[in-house]
């Protein structure tokens, strides 16, 4: 055990502190140096960590050799699904995205079994342009539409025709040898602007995702809270709170196949001084700060993040949300707008499907190690 103890920590030191020579690490951690080259040893064994060559120096002597964590051991893959599309980031073990995004789209009004094979298509072609081994994979991470049960299974969802009650987990399992995981949208929005977002130095957020509908992640406490059953912040369930239909009520007189893509549009032309679809945001933000307010009154964070689609294509709708849910808030909030535009589902996923990776890398468990990375 002290073993294990004395390999996750320089493991996590000699990730988060970047490459360092056999004495440097040694302070970090706070080891003897003939512990520390030992622990180094097995790190290297497992493919962890590596040697680099030696800095050349001024100074008399041999330069000391450096070592650093291989965040290229092995990847992350995180999935965003929606109704339309499907988004797939692919990051190294040090969270840093490799050889960009893929994208996709998908047949709206496509069944479960030809959505998740268009789905499997597209991350064959992701691993493919990123240049990434599918056998390299240690975690595979999924955004969906709708309630997400601990076991994978979408127990509710209004947005993508017939995917609920779909075990997506197992489903998309089939394709990998490594956990895979499914969460919320809007839960991990809420992940990715904790982790790299309007909300890095937050501990207690709310993530206001407005997309075809508006849905809410949380984070308390630094950790995202889903509740018993995965439902918690589906508060837009309540139709007196105004968080349904959200792209239809900005463009109630759209055909139901461009709903979205009229949305987009209208933001896009109230950013640009439009006083007829200003006036429509307006509108919009007055139906959604009701739910909004609410869920902040519940939960009375330090900050709130309006992400999505909608709020992605314009500021306005985040000015017209901050001017008037903060007033119902008994509390000082702040109200952001998202930095990472249509990535965050994506991001957040990366985030949840690296956590998995944590836990198997640094795991003190004697009689569950984890399997080498070369």
């Amino acid at each position: 055990m002290l073993r294990r103890l004395n390999s996750a920590a320089t493991l996590r030191a000699l990730r988060d502190g970047g490459e360092a020579t056999l004495s440097e690490l040694a302070r970090r951690v706070g080891l003897s140096r003939p512990t520390t080259e030992g622990v180094l040893g097995e790190l290297i064994d497992r493919g962890l960590a590596a040697e680099d060559a030696p800095r050349p120096g001024s100074g008399l002597g041999r330069p000391a050799r450096r070592y650093r964590f291989r965040a290229e051991a092995g990847h992350a893959l995180g999935i965003d699904i929606d109704a339309h599309r499907v988004r797939l980031l692919v990051a190294d073990l040090a969270g840093e995205v490799v050889g960009g995004g893929h994208r996709a789209r998908l047949d709206g009004g496509a069944p479960p079994g030809e959505r998740i094979a268009a789905v499997r298509a597209a991350v064959k072609a992701c691993l493919a342009e990123a240049g990434v081994d599918r056998r390299s994979l240690r975690a595979v991470a999924v955004g969906t539409p709708g309630v997400v049960a601990p076991d994978g299974t979408v127990t509710s969802c209004t947005v993508v025709p017939g995917w609920q009650g779909v075990h997506l987990a197992r489903e998309l399992g089939r394709s990998f040898s490594c956990p895979v995981l499914v969460e919320n949208d809007a839960n991990l929005a809420a992940m990715a602007e904790r982790w790299r977002g309007a909300a890095r130095d937050a501990d207690d957020v709310v993530c206001v995702y407005a997309a075809l509908h508006t849905g809410m992640g949380a984070i308390i406490g630094g950790r995202l809270h889903r509740g018993r059953w995965g439902a918690a912040g589906e508060i837009g369930i309540l139709d007196e709170l105004g968080l349904r239909d959200t792209a239809a009520s900005l463009v109630p007189d759209a055909g139901r196949g461009a709903v979205f893509e009229e949305a987009e549009r209208v933001l896009e032309a109230a950013g640009r001084g439009s006083a007829e679809a200003g006036e429509r945001v307006e509108r919009l933000a007055d139906r959604m700060a009701r739910g909004v307010a609410a869920m902040a009154l519940a939960l009375d964070p330090e900050t709130i993040v309006v992400g999505g689609p909608l709020a992605g294509a314009g500021a306005p709708l985040v000015a017209a949300l901050r001017s008037r849910v903060a007033p119902l808030c008994l509390s000082p909030v702040r109200i952001e707008g998202s930095e990472l535009g249509d990535e965050s589902v994506g991001l957040g996923a990366v985030r949840l499907a690296l956590d998995r990776i944590d836990e198997d890398l640094f795991r003190l468990d004697p009689t569950d190690t984890p399997r080498a990375v070369k």
